[in-house]
């Protein structure tokens, strides 16, 4: 079994590569994005082409929510052009992709929980164009469509770091209190990544951990779990204005998951509290 995994350097990827691993996967080819540049068509071809994986997940994205409002081209030409090139390049070798996408194909206005087959209605750039990778996504159909959400790991940048970091010089944070989604951890959701690739399952899934909170409680379960003092104020969105727009409401069902026999996540407090022990480890390592 061979595996291609695009956004080795982002926390998603970078976790991916390590349950791979642990579970004796060892032809893995995870180049960066200097040595295959997914908006290359050529360059993906002979890179799929000639390292024939049997399963490719693609984790690599624009993920800069705000900035692709301004940096439309950037953005489209990585989250659908790239995308497209590898969709194409898979079905020369008929590998199965694993496609990431993201809560934010959905326009947040919904009441309740979103299910896979609510219609779309995404409601800035960057949630249009994941949307759009979905549908070159489908265009095979040898695919898993994954929905994920508010994901944090060890390996780049996230809301939890950021938290601890403000904590560091600041007393008092204004935290948005009125979006609702599931903080995930990437090395949970590897494992149910894994087990989906290796499934003969395709089609589309919402798949983060359980349970729901708010940015505000969020942040508030982050300083509370590491024993931090600070004031943490809730706010609403129309006091934190961005440049982007977000979605009020990113629950996501998951019932689909259960009903096809896959493992639910843990709660996202349980999460949080075992990505705090591994934080405590890298930062011992660093000294």
């Amino acid at each position: 079994m061979k595996f291609f995994i695009t956004g080795i350097n982002g926390q998603l990827g970078h976790d991916i590569n390590l349950e791979l691993l642990s579970r004796g996967f060892n032809d893995i080819y995870a180049p960066s994005s200097k040595e295959v540049d997914i908006t290359d068509t050529n360059g993906v071809e002979k890179a799929i082409i000639d390292y024939q994986p049997n399963i490719i997940f693609h984790c690599a994205a624009y993920t800069a929510v705000d900035k692709a409002e301004d940096d439309k081209d950037t953005c489209y030409a990585v989250n659908v052009i790239g995308t497209r090139n590898i969709v194409e390049s898979a079905k020369k070798v008929n590998a199965k992709i694993i496609y990431i996408s993201t809560d934010y194909v959905f326009d947040g206005t919904k009441n309740g929980y979103y299910t896979e087959n609510d219609v779309t209605n995404p409601i800035n750039y960057y949630g249009e164009t994941k949307y759009l990778g979905e549908e070159e996504t489908r265009k095979y159909d040898n695919h898993i469509i994954t929905r994920i959400s508010w994901v944090f790991g060890i390996n780049g940048k996230n809301f939890v770091k950021s938290m601890l970091n403000l904590a560091e010089s600041r007393d008092i944070l204004n935290i948005v209190n009125d979006q609702v989604g599931s903080p995930t951890y990437t090395k949970d959701l590897s494992k149910l990544l894994v087990d989906m690739a290796l499934s003969n399952k395709t089609g589309t899934y919402h798949v983060t951990n359980d349970g729901y909170c708010s940015w505000y409680e969020f942040a508030k379960y982050i300083f509370e779990t590491n024993g931090i003092d600070i004031t943490v104020n809730p706010i609403s969105t129309d006091e934190y204005p961005t440049r982007a727009n977000r979605p009020h409401n990113s629950k996501m069902s998951k019932e689909k998951l259960i009903n096809d026999g896959f493992e639910m996540l843990p709660d996202w407090q349980d999460a949080i509290d075992r990505y705090n022990q591994e934080l405590i480890k890298t930062r011992k390592k660093e000294y």
